[in-house]
């Protein structure tokens, strides 16, 4: 397990096929597993990109978080493990008390350094990594929470090419995360929950030639 080297990746891995993006990775806090279950349950089984799942959980307990989900989606779901590769198509759940890297190759680790913006695993950690790996092939979703943590990761996402979303005020729960997203001024969309998943599957479907 390693830390992120960013901006030192030569080599980036393979796009998906039929997919203006590769990877779509979600993070919430509080008010998370309501939005989660909300928009994953509305993505198709084809949905062509891979889907990275972060929920800030209690680092106690291990996580049902995937069980949870698994009754409610339609894509294939699991906890992520040390190595996963990603696949089109598939939804992988950063487990409790680690961060969640993506890698050059495409493929996961998992880290237990030491905690970002009070949490772990951290968003900003995880679209930091994934801006790093997938540059402008990567979009970022910001939905209900308290705090700050993906913040600095929205801003590496916007500044390779890639796309981000937040949820609005109106349908959060908590807003801290998604507030301090869109003050950053680099937010590309501001949904309503109900819009978010459409929204996804509209982009990845995009011929961006």
């Amino acid at each position: 397990m390693q830390q992120p080297q960013f901006d030192q990746h030569t080599n980036y891995p393979p796009a998906f096929a039929n997919t203006a993006f590769d990877v779509v990775a979600i993070a919430a806090s509080a008010g998370g597993l309501k939005a989660l279950s909300q928009v994953l349950s509305h993505l198709p089984s084809d949905f062509p990109a891979a889907v990275l799942v972060l929920q800030h959980l209690d680092r106690s307990h291990r996580s049902l978080m995937a069980d949870i989900l698994r009754r409610r989606i339609s894509l294939p779901i699991k906890q992520t493990e040390d190595g996963d590769k990603l696949s089109p198509g598939e939804v992988y759940i950063a487990p409790p008390d680690y961060h969640v890297l993506v890698n050059s190759d495409g493929t996961l680790s998992l880290t237990q350094s030491p905690i970002v913006n009070f949490v772990r695993p951290s968003a900003d950690l995880l679209f930091e990594s994934l801006a790093n790996s997938y540059q402008n092939r990567a979009i970022a979703v910001i939905l209900t929470g308290t705090g700050k943590d993906g913040t600095k990761g929205v801003e590496a996402i916007a500044q390779r090419g890639g796309m981000v979303i937040s949820q609005d005020q109106e349908t959060s729960q908590h807003f801290g995360m998604p507030s301090s997203a869109i003050k950053t001024g680099i937010v590309d969309l501001i949904l309503p929950l109900s819009k978010i998943a459409e929204t996804l599957i509209q982009l990845v479907q995009e011929d961006r030639g």
